[in-house]
């Protein structure tokens, strides 16, 4: 959440950047509810110091009608303290409510903009493979080769599902082990957490708002939440703790299964495993410096950057607009790969930069060395690799006349074949 100190003293600012992100926040609401539950507490600080007082001379007054004196404005106050507790406790209530409901802000330099169209392309990197050949679509060849099989997943568990086999399944290992190789040399700490999380953890790293909710999976009789991305339970994960600040950065490298309704994704990309329900994501997080988020977050792009360089797939890069940001975030990047089947760049990665929105919720913090002060530390995310869009990708992109798929260079020593060919398939 924001820090209520700054909404108080600079509320024009938040009320633009809760329109930058078109979310409808009665701010001056807030601050009235902020000062009514102010007014109250002060009188309720002030009666508990009259009755600690009048408690004093009870205990040490000899003289009868003193006491009983004492005693019936002892009576009163207690009266006054039943009344005005139940008023603190309403403001209390409508503060907090308007206050889960205000977004992160975004940074001044977040493109304006209302949705994902008016992203703006930052550069597009390495050059679309030519063919002599018109390039097929990741599933035709896919299921040609008996890697990805849509239709007994949809008969076993509904749309937008689907098994991965043979090689397809070695694929996804190969990647995994490869993004592991290149980005644990970086500090980070391999982790793979729990898939489910209490709602007010979820709540905590701002992923459960009333536009988030419909996308959740709840188990209602456990009364847990199936995680959305890992960046969940390891955002929470350190709720309630205190680094110190020679830990910082402390960054995890996490794999996970990810559940999403894709509710907002109705009639979209209905077709294959690009939009689904169920899929394999490794994802990175920090727990950094507040003076060094913005750096941070350039090197975690770098690092998606350097990913899609070794696999050698064409790719850009997107800044965000502050209309798509999402809940949490200040500032985000997307990585876009090209697909040659659709002529197109599709989203294969993101990054976010959380600033210290989560950590405040979290009341998660670091010790200052020179001080010794205690500060929320600040967080960030972002898609190392979303296992099946790289599959996906890898497909097109290595696709070959014959009807088979390279092996792109970088995974090769992990699944000891250079193509995948349904001729030569020893699987």
């Amino acid at each position: 959440m924001l820090d209520i100190k700054f909404i108080r003293e600079y509320p024009d600012k938040v009320k633009e950047g809760c329109r930058k992100k078109r979310v409808d926040v009665e701010i001056d609401k807030l601050l009235e509810a902020d000062r009514k539950r102010r007014e109250v507490l002060q009188a309720l600080e002030q009666i508990l110091a009259q009755k600690n007082k009048a408690s004093k001379i009870i205990a040490s007054t000899k003289d009868e009608n003193e006491r009983k004196k004492l005693i019936l404005q002892m009576q009163e106050l207690d009266k006054n303290n039943d009344r005005l507790s139940k008023e603190f406790k309403k403001f209390e209530e409508e503060f907090n409510s308007l206050m889960q409901k205000i977004p992160n802000l975004p940074f001044d330099d977040a493109p304006e903009g209302k949705n994902e169209n008016d992203n703006v392309v930052l550069r597009e990197m390495v050059e679309k493979p030519t063919f002599d050949f018109r390039p097929s679509d990741y599933l035709e060849i896919a299921e040609k080769l008996d890697l990805i099989d849509v239709k007994r997943a949809t008969k076993v568990s509904g749309s937008r599902f689907g098994y991965l086999k043979r090689e397809g399944v070695l694929l996804e290992f190969a990647l995994i082990n490869f993004v592991f190789d290149t980005l644990l040399k970086k500090g980070f700490i391999p982790i793979i957490p729990p898939v489910m999380l209490k709602p007010e953890m979820l709540e905590k790293t701002g992923h459960l708002s009333e536009k988030d909710r419909p996308e959740r999976y709840f188990i209602e009789k456990d009364n847990l939440y199936l995680a959305g991305t890992a960046e969940q339970p390891i955002g929470a994960m350190h709720a309630d703790e205190i680094f110190d600040e020679k830990d910082l950065p402390r960054r995890y490298l996490g794999f996970s299964t990810c559940f999403r309704r894709e509710a907002g994704a109705y009639g979209k990309d209905t077709r294959g495993i690009l939009r689904v329900h169920q899929f394999d994501k490794i994802e990175m997080f920090s727990f950094c410096h507040p003076e060094r988020t913005r750096e941070e977050h350039q090197f975690f792009l770098s690092c998606e950057e350097k990913i899609m360089q070794l696999l050698k797939i064409p790719y850009r890069v997107v800044q965000i607009c502050a209309g798509d940001l999402g809940f949490p975030a200040a500032a985000a990047y997307d990585i876009e790969a090209w697909l040659p089947s659709e002529g197109r760049f599709r989203e294969t990665h993101s990054t976010f930069n959380d600033t210290d929105f989560q950590t405040r919720r979290l009341n998660i913090r670091y010790r200052r060395a020179k001080d010794k002060k205690l500060e929320f530390t600040c967080a960030l995310n972002g898609t190392a690799l979303a296992i099946g869009r790289a599959i996906i990708a890898i497909i097109e992109n290595y696709q070959e006349k014959d009807g088979g798929v390279r092996i792109p260079e970088v995974l090769q020593k992990y699944m000891k074949i250079e193509k995948i060919d349904s001729k030569k398939s020893k699987i």
